[in-house]
This record gives C-alpha cells, sequence and structure tokens, in this order.
C-alpha cells in the first residue's frame, strides 16, 4: 500500500480540505496509517509539487491541491464570471473582526466611527467567514463575531497568528519621501503582504458606509 499515492489521489479528488484525520479516515480500519506517517506523505506530495503550476496548500482546515498565485490570473481566463468584488467597508470591517474578535457590532462602529450595513454583516455571514460565538451580558445581549476556518481557508491561513501585525500594515501605509517612487519590487511586496485582508474579491453591497 502506497500511502503517498493514495494521500495524493484523494487531495487531488477532494473539493475541500482535508485534514490528517479525515485522510486517515480514507483507510480501511486495519490499514490505516498513524498520523506521523500521514505527516510525512503530506510533505512529500508538497516537495513533489514544489515549483510547479499547482500545490498542495496547508490551511486552516486541512490541506488542499490549488493552482499557485503566479498562475491564478490565467487560470481565472477560463471562467466568464468575474471574481466578486468586496467594497473597503466590508473589508475593514473583517479585518476589524479578524485582530479584534470577539466583538460586537456596536464596538466595530466605535471603531470605524460609522455604522456598519446590515449588508456587510450578512455577506460575511454568508460567505460563512464570521460567525456568531456568543453573547455579550450587557442590555441587549449583542452578538459576538469572529472568524471562521473559512475565512483561513479563502485567504490561505492555518492561524491568525498568520495575519500581519498592525505595525507592518502601518509601515505598509507609510507615505513616501517627497519625490520617492515605488519601486516595482515595493509593489510587488505590499501586494504580498496585505493580500491576506485586500483580496481584489467581491460584492459590492447596497448603502455599505
Amino acid at each position: 500500500m502506497n500511502i503517498k499515492k493514495i494521500v495524493e489521489a484523494v487531495l487531488f479528488a477532494s473539493d475541500k480540505p482535508l485534514s490528517l484525520k479525515q485522510l486517515q479516515a480514507i483507510f480501511p480500519e486495519l490499514q490505516q496509517p498513524d498520523i506521523k506517517a500521514l505527516e510525512v506523505a503530506v510533505a512529500e506530495v508538497m516537495q513533489d509539487y514544489h515549483d510547479r503550476p499547482v500545490e498542495l496548500k496547508a490551511v486552516a482546515s486541512g490541506y488542499r491541491f490549488q493552482v499557485t498565485q503566479e498562475m491564478s490570473p490565467w487560470v481565472s481566463r477560463l471562467f466568464d464570471e468575474k471574481p466578486p468584488r468586496y467594497s473597503r467597508a466590508l473589508l475593514e470591517t473583517l479585518a476589524i473582526i479578524a485582530y479584534r474578535q470577539p466583538v460586537t457590532r456596536g464596538e466595530i462602529e466605535d471603531i470605524r466611527g460609522v455604522v456598519v450595513s446590515s449588508n456587510i454583516i450578512r455577506t460575511l455571514l454568508e460567505r460563512e467567514w464570521i460567525k456568531v460565538v456568543a453573547h455579550k451580558e450587557v442590555p441587549g445581549r449583542p452578538a459576538l463575531y469572529a472568524s471562521t476556518q473559512q475565512f483561513l481557508d479563502y485567504f490561505n491561513l492555518t492561524s491568525l497568528g498568520q495575519l500581519p501585525t498592525l505595525q507592518e500594515i502601518q509601515e505598509l501605509n507609510k507615505p513616501l519621501k517627497d519625490n520617492e517612487q515605488p519601486t516595482q519590487a515595493d509593489r510587488e511586496q505590499q501586494e504580498i503582504n496585505t493580500q491576506p485582508l485586500q483580496e481584489t474579491a467581491s460584492i459590492e453591497t447596497e448603502n455599505d458606509t
């Protein structure tokens, strides 16, 4: 039984990320490899796809095959439908939840300084990027929102620890010195560093503020 080939085939055929436990459950009970053996198999498959247009990527929910970021613009030409484009207000709301969770809608509004549209919260819930984790014990018991594994998966993150720090974001937003123009390398690095929460995907929700 070639564990590596089985793991590769199963992950290739799956339409969602699979964890090591889920991979283990694929095997008959008496032939199930231990988690360590599966980790080795996954690592070997990852190495096989190194520097290829398709990669095996670790995300919060497990492992999945996907087109590399470099090839994504070319593959997108296969599809007539354009990627959704999210409003700045929606991305700001999502960022606040990711960094300050758990957080109430009122607390988000205090940070942003404007009312948060119901459409924004509904869109984030429908995308399953956020969820209600509890209710704050104050008058009205407002919902407390937190990010989900689907949020991490979408932005190719394995944990919240991979988000850029607030200091890194501030550094990226510093104004250039007089007469200084960003180089191509600067622009590319900024795109890489800010990608997790500045995807150019989306839905322009009505009445976003």
